[in-house]
């Protein structure tokens, strides 16, 4: 039950990055509410005549100046995080994906070729139930991929946690993302706004492969 409250496994060198900064902020958590339980219990049993701790000068430059430090040794890390979420290299391919209510429509721009992923309804042992799409979203990994996200009709999210990626998809705006996926394997996610009754069931898939293979998927697609 514990590993279902942690993060997903990494599958993207950002998501390794995020992953790693947020140990790195619990652990400072961990030291300051230890640190602040210790003063708050040795306060209980002084008898309040602890002249160093309720009045000095020293200690109120200690209590500030020690937060300041602690708060740039997270602000650093976040804001390279933050650099990277919008870093643009170029990219192998682009897709475009729609959002619907209630299913996602992606088109590949290089190759002209595109499709509508709905959830899948047949309940066979090779599909995984909710999460599943009648068609995946294809895609090699480790090469740059560009998504453009949009929607048609209502506000859609397209989130893949495992890539610790999110873009909203906006009616008439076009909201770019670029990401780059470090293996093979089969990731899921949902979308993540409210658009209406059937929210629940708008799930995405994505098939990471070699190029190899992918350019054989592309010219059987067409």
């Amino acid at each position: 039950m514990f590993f279902n409250l942690n993060f997903q496994n990494s599958n993207s060198p950002l998501m390794e990055q995020l992953i790693f900064f947020h140990d790195h902020s619990m652990l400072i958590l961990i030291l300051i509410i230890n640190l602040v339980g210790y003063i708050m219990i040795s306060m209980l049993f002084n008898n309040f005549n602890n002249y160093f701790l309720l009045s000095g000068q020293m200690i109120e430059i200690i209590w500030t100046v020690i937060p300041a430090i602690i708060l740039l040794f997270i602000a650093f890390p976040s804001l390279k995080l933050l650099y990277l979420l919008d870093e643009t290299n170029k990219p192998f391919i682009s897709i475009k994906t729609i959002g619907h209510q209630w299913y996602w429509k992606y088109e590949y721009s290089n190759f002209n070729l595109e499709f509508d992923s709905y959830m899948e309804n047949s309940y066979q042992s090779s599909f995984f139930r909710l999460l599943d799409t009648n068609y995946r979203l294809v895609i090699p990994f480790n090469y740059f991929i560009r998504l453009m996200v949009t929607a048609s009709d209502v506000i859609h999210s397209w989130t893949i946690p495992s890539l610790g990626i999110k873009v909203d998809a906006i009616p008439g705006r076009l909201n770019q993302l670029n990401f780059l996926i470090n293996r093979s394997g089969l990731l899921f996610g949902q979308c993540s706004e409210i658009c209406g009754a059937n929210h629940s069931f708008m799930p995405i898939s994505i098939e990471s492969i070699s190029l190899k293979y992918f350019l054989k998927w592309m010219m059987i697609g067409k």
